[in-house]
């Protein structure tokens, strides 16, 4: 994993808020970031996982190493002095509707120069959100990751995580990126494919990726791929969970996906019941991750 390790500030009103007064509730400090997330649960479901990242030579920074390294995560972390540690603010409705404010802080900081080719040696899959990708230089960081993982023969996994950074620049740029990327597993919202294809089918996403997957939350998951000249689909029902706060759920997702789709191409398992498979996996990741979410962290 190459990208964000930030704490997530997490502000759940018991009612709606209502402007120049106060609202009960709940204000949560717990280890965030998309990258780090999928690479706690890729950890805690058996396979090893190492973040690359970048915090501020602070307190914060010091915990959230601590926290994820607490989950069998290695950390490689640059530890820079011209920035504080990411924050991201999460307001959480009542209804469980999500919104964030993001402050990025040194998570956007890592540099080409801090990557050690070592790391990479043996390395069977990278992910990167689209956080990764956007801005510089954590953007070119991942990109000199990107190549060093194809030297290595790995394989390369993208998130569209959200779909206001990503079109920020327009849709064209979106586009470019992705492809330029050349994923070999996309993984996307429903929104967020719908922002990237203008509405087109999901199965246009099989033009950035040879293996994609829509998340649809409690309406389970599309999966889709590409078999010779054949463009698979599958629609995956899974158990609805409820939940008041679904943040990392769709990081929890890649991680039980991604490592059910690692295991089965080591098993040489045939690829429509090895997607059905991950897809399942995937859900009950997100499910055991709303069932558990990340504890209030620590900063003794």
């Amino acid at each position: 994993m190459v990208g964000d390790l930030a704490l997530d500030v997490v502000l759940a009103p018991e009612r709606p808020i209502e402007a120049g007064t106060d609202v009960g509730g709940r204000v949560s400090l717990r280890q965030g970031g998309s990258a780090a997330s999928t690479a706690r649960w890729l950890a805690r479901l058996g396979c090893r996982s190492t973040l690359v990242c970048a915090v501020g030579r602070d307190p914060v920074g010091r915990a959230l190493m601590r926290a994820l390294a607490g989950d069998g995560v290695v950390v490689r972390a640059m530890r820079t002095s011209g920035a504080r540690t990411g924050r991201i603010g999460v307001i959480v409705e009542p209804s469980g509707e999500r919104s964030f404010v993001a402050d990025r802080g040194a998570a956007n900081l890592l540099q080409p120069v801090d990557l050690r080719e070592g790391w990479f040696r043996r390395l069977e899959l990278l992910h990167l959100p689209s956080y990764s990708l956007i801005d510089e230089p954590l953007a070119a960081a991942s990109r000199r990751a990107i190549a060093l993982a194809r030297e290595a023969g790995a394989i390369v996994s993208l998130d569209l995580a959200s779909i206001g950074p990503l079109l920020a620049r327009g849709r064209a740029p979106a586009v470019d990126l992705v492809r330029a990327t050349a994923p070999d597993i996309l993984l996307a919202t429903a929104a967020e494919a719908d922002g990237l294809l203008d509405g087109a089918p999901f199965e246009a996403l099989l033009d950035f990726a040879p293996i994609a997957i829509v998340k649809q939350g409690s309406n389970g998951a599309t999966t889709l791929a590409l078999e010779g000249d054949n463009r698979l689909r599958f629609e995956i029902a899974t158990p609805s969970v409820l939940a008041s706060d679904t943040t990392g759920a769709g990081d929890a997702f890649d991680a039980g996906f991604l490592a059910s789709w690692l295991a089965s191409r080591a098993a040489r398992r045939s690829s429509p019941a090895a997607l059905q498979r991950a897809a399942l996996a995937g859900h009950r990741a997100a499910a055991r991750h709303l069932a558990s979410m990340p504890g209030e962290l620590q900063f003794g």
